[in-house]
């Protein structure tokens, strides 16, 4: 599994492992009537509630961990080791396309493109954690 996976798995099934699990907010476009009357066929796609989710196990934390501004305290609010070796392998993996070696930038790049990347798969994410 890749580094992205991971922590789409961290952040998306955490409700499932929590005795309380996170809010969901589930929407079925496409459920009920379409043109003419005829029946659609339901499909369910779930939209996690990541902001308060997240903002949850920060409060919850230990550490003061900032997920909205770094990937470091992302990963380490999930529970992924944050080293640049693992950072380096989420931005290959996501086609970073600057250098490596350049770490703030990276970074920053990082945090938008999981951000991005997490709205696309169902997470409510605010806008402006994804300009």
């Amino acid at each position: 599994m890749g580094m992205f996976s991971t922590l789409m798995n961290k952040i998306f099934h955490r409700g499932a492992e929590a005795e309380h699990p996170y809010d969901a907010k589930v929407t079925t476009p496409g459920a009920g009537k379409g043109p003419m009357g005829a029946q659609r066929a339901p499909g369910a796609v779930t939209q996690v509630d990541v902001t308060a989710m997240l903002d949850k196990l920060a409060k919850e934390s230990k550490e003061k961990l900032d997920w909205k501004k770094s990937i470091v305290d992302l990963m380490k609010l999930v529970g992924i080791d944050s080293s640049m070796a693992n950072r380096k392998e989420l931005a290959a993996e996501l086609n970073y396309p600057g250098d490596k070696n350049d770490s703030a930038a990276m970074n920053t790049w990082l945090h938008k493109e999981v951000m991005k990347r997490i709205a696309q798969n169902g997470g409510n994410v605010p806008a402006n954690l994804k300009d």
